[in-house]
Parts: structure tokens; C-alpha cells; sequence
């Protein structure tokens, strides 16, 4: 699941993988295709009943406030609050596993534009343009080189954020596009060994 709270409990792109400061995917192998009708409405229906799974809330702890998917329930999310205090926070998941990389990273553009939009709590949406594959390619080869260069292999991912973040930032001088804050996470998890290298854009491997 990925936790993001708009009233200050941001989290970031979390693949259970409950990992990072905005955002939890977990991983679900995409069904393939050429079967009969029939089969790909029962694939769809088994990957919504997936989706919800992924997005179980303890009941005792929080009380659902809202809820949708994007691209046929690959990526999903939950408002909701936590009943201690009343803070709000919104859970998403994205079931990128087979998409091709840059295929992944516009899922989780459009899963998290769907759960902004939705949100009770109101959110700004990001400044630029997507990124493209070539500039998410470039921001995580500067993250990967940063990581190398500064940490020793498996740091923990919230202690390298903020030189990878600076330098992805420094590495885009104006008008920044969409994603870079992606990128720098994707890296962070790779080499923290929660992630694959094989979830890096193709160029960064």
C-alpha cells in the first residue's frame, strides 16, 4: 500500500514494501492476454477482489471515508481516518509488476491524480509537465550515482533522501518536470535492497 496524508502524514510511493514517505505498491503479475472474453472479465474481477485486499484497513484504527481505482483496479486507493486523532490519510496500490517501467511510473501518475482529486482533504497538485522516460532515466541515474558515491549499498532509504533529492533537484535546473521525486525513491529502494534493479528505467541498470 502507499500512504500519502494530505494534512501533513505524507508518506511516499510504500510497495508492501511499506517503504517510503509517500507511496506503498505492491506487486501483482499481469494476466496475459489473447483469452476468451470470459476470461479477461474474470481477470478483472479477480484483480479488483486483489486490489481490495491490498487495501484492507484495520477497522478498529481508521474509518473509511472513500475509495477508487484507475486502469481497470492495476492501481487503487483509500481515504480514510484515523479514529485516535482524526487525522487523514489516503493508502494506494499499484499492481505494476510486468509493466514496462516508465509504463509503471504514468500508472502511479494517474493513481495518485485519481486519489488528489478525490481527496476531503484538498491538495495542490504538482507544478511541470511529466516527466518523460529519457528525463526519469537521467534523474535516476543521478540519484544511482549520488547513492554510490555517498551511502555504502543497503542504507536505509530515509537517510539517503534528502542528498539524493538535492542533487535530482540540482541535476534540473528551471522548469522541473513531474516524476523526479519518483525517480529518487525508486533508486533509494533499489539500493537499499528492497527493490530490484530491474524496477530502474532500462538506461539506470
Amino acid at each position: 500500500m502507499t500512504e500519502l496524508s494530505p494534512d501533513l502524514e505524507l508518506v511516499g510511493r510504500a510497495l508492501h514494501r511499506a517503504y517510503a514517505r509517500r507511496m506503498v505498491r505492491r506487486r501483482l503479475l499481469r494476466t496475459t492476454g489473447t483469452l476468451a472474453a470470459v476470461a479477461a472479465v474474470f481477470a478483472a474481477v479477480a484483480a479488483a477482489s486483489t486490489l481490495d485486499a491490498d487495501l484492507q484497513l484495520d477497522p478498529t484504527k481508521w474509518s473509511i471515508l472513500g475509495r477508487g481505482s484507475v486502469d481497470d483496479s492495476r492501481g487503487g486507493y483509500v481515504h480514510a481516518q484515523r479514529r485516535q486523532n482524526g487525522s487523514r490519510a489516503t493508502f494506494m496500490v499499484e499492481h505494476d509488476a510486468g509493466l514496462d517501467r516508465y509504463q509503471a511510473f504514468l500508472l502511479h501518475e494517474r493513481t495518485r491524480a485519481a486519489a488528489e482529486a478525490s481527496s476531503p482533504v484538498p491538495v495542490a497538485p504538482e507544478a511541470g509537465e511529466l516527466c518523460t522516460a529519457a528525463e526519469l532515466t537521467r534523474a535516476e541515474t543521478v540519484a544511482m550515482s549520488t547513492l554510490r558515491t555517498s551511502f555504502a549499498p543497503g542504507t536505509d532509504i530515509h537517510a539517503t533522501e534528502g542528498a539524493v533529492d538535492a542533487a535530482v533537484a540540482a541535476s534540473f535546473p528551471g522548469a522541473r518536470c513531474r516524476g523526479l521525486e519518483y525517480a529518487g525513491e525508486i533508486a533509494r529502494l533499489v539500493y537499499a535492497g528492497v527493490e530490484p534493479a530491474t524496477n530502474l528505467m532500462p538506461g539506470d541498470r
